[in-house]
């Protein structure tokens, strides 16, 4: 069984940063995507970065400048540094992962963190 876990999030003031975590747990391989996403109330659900195992990455045009995804491979731990956040970026974020766990490939989703960005 493979477990994401994200702690963090918060409440920032536009302008402001945060940096996000994913940790993956359980009987993993290799991880060979990680992302973020995220969901604002009202709205679909949206990729907001994703980061191949290979080092590809990309970014949603919203966000591009502003947010980098990276990996920490020995921890299977990967992160979202949220810079010049607006007050658009509130949203609860989701971490994604595409995982090799055993010998079963599969995508597994953490359980979102609320990021609120207000004056």
């Amino acid at each position: 069984q493979v477990q994401l876990v994200e702690p963090g999030g918060g409440l920032v003031q536009p302008g402001g940063s945060l940096r996000l975590s994913c940790a993956a747990s359980g009987s993993i391989r290799s991880v060979y995507v990680m992302a973020w996403y995220r969901q604002a109330p009202g709205n679909q659900r949206e990729m907001v970065a994703t980061l191949t195992k290979g080092g590809s990455t990309d970014y949603a045009d919203s966000v591009k400048g502003r947010f980098t995804i990276s990996r920490d491979n020995v921890k299977n731990t990967w992160y979202l540094q949220m810079n010049s956040l607006k007050s658009e970026d509130t949203a609860v974020y989701y971490c994604n992962g595409v995982v090799l766990a055993g010998i079963i490939n599969g995508a597994y989703w953490g359980q979102g963190t609320q990021v609120t960005v207000s004056s």
